[in-house]
């Protein structure tokens, strides 16, 4: 199998058991196969399933996602509270690049949406998470060093938000909602 006619790009050759067969995947929108029989068995051959996409798949749906956001006519029509519920929540659950590509969904959302659009007090968890990457910064000024990704992520996502509610007039209502009342306390009594 391969992506090419002349069975030289992105080739797959298989042979022998069911159990030899492993998934792969092929760019493009055409498969091209050849199956030759050497004559020493009399079964049948090979059946094998063609999947156009992946659904579930984290790149292809951030892909589709980070284009339909990108579309100022489609941005009406899309149930953005709903997308922004779910992207939080991967944003939470997925580590490394997936939860950077999370991140930077979430922030297209926040510039794209209107009053009501989003729950921002969703953000509790990603903000506990900045703020601990914060204070632990705070602490280590004996070697300053560049930010991680994650932290310059949620810095940004932070920042456009927090303008955000405050072009919205939410900002008291946004940041108690974020804060925990021990950390309210906390802050008070500094």
């Amino acid at each position: 199998m391969s992506s090419s006619s002349d069975f030289q790009q992105d080739r797959h050759s298989f042979s022998g058991s069911p159990e030899k067969w492993t998934d792969f995947e092929l760019p493009g929108d055409t498969l091209y196969y050849r199956f030759t029989s050497d004559m020493s068995n009399t079964e049948w051959g090979y059946k094998f399933t063609v999947t156009v996409g992946h659904l579930g798949r984290f790149q292809t749906g951030f892909e589709i996602l980070k284009q339909m956001l990108s579309e100022e006519r489609v941005i009406p029509h899309l149930p953005l509270a709903k997308i922004w519920e779910w992207q939080v929540g991967v944003a939470c659950r997925q580590t490394g690049h997936q939860r950077l590509k999370a991140i930077h969904l979430l922030l297209k959302i926040v510039q794209c949406s209107t009053q009501g659009d989003c729950d921002l007090t969703l953000l509790k968890p990603l903000w506990q998470l900045f703020t601990h990457m914060e204070n632990n910064l705070c602490h280590d000024m004996a070697k300053p060093g560049i930010l991680l990704p994650l932290h310059r992520a949620l810095a940004e996502l932070f920042f456009v938000t927090e303008n955000r509610v405050t072009e919205l007039g939410s900002l008291q209502e946004y940041l108690l909602a974020l804060n925990t009342e021990d950390h309210l306390h906390r802050c008070t009594a500094q």
